[in-house]
């Protein structure tokens, strides 16, 4: 029989605009306030493990991309999330109009996806 994942209880003590921007982001993840700290904990810990051997991993598969390539991909990570939902509605629609089937819609997050609803409703 699996045994249940242990947790520890803990006290933190945070300014009310950073608990109010907890709180909001987890009603709209539909998480725990405790489940939002958590995975901000795990992101901040990947993120500092990953440190200088991430940096040339991404050096080294940047390297084999064609330079042009490359350069499109920057110009893509510019963008707003909600900017580049846009750019590939219009891309889809480019295609559409060339008979080619629809693709399925990818979103990062549920708040990209109301971004493309609202510019998609607003039509």
């Amino acid at each position: 029989m699996p045994s249940k994942p242990h947790f520890a209880r803990i006290a933190i003590t945070l300014p009310p605009d950073t608990l109010r921007a907890a709180d909001d982001w987890a009603a709209r993840q539909d998480r725990s306030r405790s489940w939002i700290v958590a995975e901000a904990i795990r992101q901040y810990a990947a993120a500092q493990q990953d440190g200088a051997e991430g940096a040339a991993m991404r050096g080294e598969q940047a390297a084999r991309l064609d330079p042009s390539r490359f350069e499109q991909l920057r110009r893509d990570l510019a963008l707003t999330a909600e900017a580049r939902v846009l750019e590939s509605e219009s891309i889809a629609s480019v295609g559409r109009s060339h008979g080619a089937p629809e693709l399925p819609r990818t979103f990062t997050s549920y708040d990209d996806f109301l971004a493309w609803r609202r510019a998609h409703d607003a039509r």
